[in-house]
């Protein structure tokens, strides 16, 4: 006899459609499982088997023979241990379920029959819902985030010992509580308060945070740059409800919507990381730290230390947002449109030349620096410098608090969302888009100046375009005069003192 359940697989963040059929036929007793399944889906087997016999159903000593279609596409993780069950006591006879073709499962089975949260639930419930199911049945730990999905009913199912139940139309597909989208920051979250002194790095994380900007900090060791860089999220604009679900949806792949924190993502890989850690990889390919840092922050600290082939792979995600990950017979795209914030040292001691302490040799200052490429810092917004502050600044009082600053920011942000459209930023700007901007002769003329004068790149002409467009967007202008340029070129200088 032969029974077919419609089930999910992860293919990176991406949930695709499977069918799990199985055949119970005649001959010498084995359990045959087909259909490009990695070692985590073969062994489903042994747990099946297990799981039938520890919660009173029969194991039947015939030909067993799982298929999981379309054969092309391999199939990950132990998500399709349940409807691999379900289809084998329908198939030998023991289940009959007549509203089977109406719904999809997705669970793991544990050797007694209960049933274990798997990742990637909230894709698969989108996906469910687009192909038309009625309902999905999921392990109970997944009903709150399989009801963020919205038009589709949720079967919170505990042990397979319940399935007969639910075949007999005794359990209604529900509507659990949604789990909460974290749109802000949790209350007691780092304020920007902390940072005292530094105004120029102040406004340089104002400036960045408005426009989605990319920033480099340069500077000596206790300068502050790290706690800058973990205040950063305090000043960004709420996460909007689309964003949110675009958040919790990669969290979700990759097992971590549960302990995810509030607010936007950030991201703060050790320096060891490898390239496929940084923007993903691996078979099958897996989200790496740049798209998990989606919609937030990607922080690289000691950016100089960091393997360069790993800060390379960077240069696509930093101009597309989206990375793109090719294997055998396929392609996936990963978003990643995040905003980077780096921090280094300006030589191997920290101190730089300019600290008479220093006794670094300039071959092994530009040995140290080179590790960051032409290309990479091109393609950074704001290259900025750092100083230690002094004792005064360090003893006085508190900063400008991130609560403050967020609404200037926000106010930017929506300026800027009604002039490119929803989720848009000046950091998106395409070239054509950032050379339409209302430039004043003065600042058209500056900006010329600069271009031969610092033998700009086209690139980074136009980023200087778009931090200027930004600075003017945060004190309300519609027409970058030419202080705002100043600003901006000001911004992109690495020896600021």
């Amino acid at each position: 006899m032969l029974a077919t359940v419609r089930t999910f697989t992860l293919d990176g963040i991406a949930a695709r459609p499977v069918r799990a059929e199985v055949d119970v036929h005649r001959g010498l007793p084995a359990f045959s499982l087909v259909g490009l399944p990695d070692a985590a889906v073969r062994e489903a087997r042994e747990r099946v088997r297990a799981a039938l016999a520890n919660c009173g159903f029969d194991f039947p000593m015939q030909r067993i023979v799982a298929n999981l279609a379309p054969a092309s596409l391999r199939k990950a993780g132990p998500g399709l241990d349940l409807p691999i069950a379900v289809a084998l006591l329908i198939a030998s006879g023991q289940l009959e379920w007549e509203a089977l073709p109406r719904l999809a499962m997705v669970g793991e089975l544990a050797l007694d029959g209960t049933l274990r949260p798997v990742p990637g639930v909230l894709a698969v419930a989108e996906a469910a819902r687009e192909m038309g199911a009625e309902a999905i049945a999921v392990p109970a730990a997944n009903g709150r985030e399989a009801a963020l999905v919205g038009e589709i009913g949720v079967l919170a199912l505990d042990s397979l010992a319940q399935v007969p139940g639910l075949a007999a139309g005794e359990w209604r597909p529900q509507r659990p509580e949604p789990l909460p989208l974290p749109l802000t920051p949790a209350p007691g979250a780092p304020d920007l308060a902390d940072l005292r002194g530094q105004a120029h790095l102040r406004y340089a994380l104002e400036v960045a945070a408005a426009g989605g900007h990319s920033m480099l900090m340069v500077g000596p060791p206790g300068a502050g740059k790290s706690l800058a860089a973990g205040r950063l999220p305090s000043i960004l604009p709420p996460l909007a409800a689309g964003e949110a679900l675009e958040v919790a949806r990669i969290a979700s792949a990759c097992g971590r919507l549960g302990d995810r924190p509030s607010g936007r993502p950030f991201r703060a890989p050790h320096h060891t990381v490898s390239p496929s850690g940084l923007i993903g990889g691996g078979n099958p390919p897996r989200p790496g730290e740049a798209t998990l840092a989606h919609r937030g922050v990607l922080f690289l600290d000691e950016l100089c230390e960091f393997h360069r082939d790993a800060l390379e792979a960077l240069r696509a995600p930093l101009e597309a947002g989206w990375v793109s990950i090719a294997r055998a017979g396929s392609v996936r795209r990963l978003p990643c449109r995040f905003m980077l914030l780096a921090a280094a040292n300006p030589c191997p001691c920290g101190r730089g030349e300019s600290d008479p302490e220093c006794e670094c040799a300039p071959l092994d200052v530009r040995r140290y620096q080179g590790r960051l490429s032409g290309a990479l810092a091109d393609r950074i917004d704001l290259l900025v410098a750092i100083r230690q502050p002094s004792a005064a600044e360090i003893g006085g009082p508190p900063g400008e608090p991130s609560a403050a600053v967020r609404e200037r920011v926000a106010a930017a942000r929506e300026r800027q969302e009604r002039r490119l459209g929803p989720g848009r930023c000046n950091a998106e700007m395409s070239p054509g888009e950032a050379r339409e901007c209302a430039l004043a002769d003065s600042a058209a003329a500056l900006l010329a100046g600069a271009y031969s004068r610092r033998r700009l790149s086209g690139r980074a002409h136009d980023r200087v375009l778009r931090l200027a467009r930004t600075v003017a967007d945060l004190v309300g202008e519609e027409t970058i005069e030419r202080e705002q340029v100043a600003q901006a070129l000001e911004l992109r200088r690495r020896d600021h003192d």
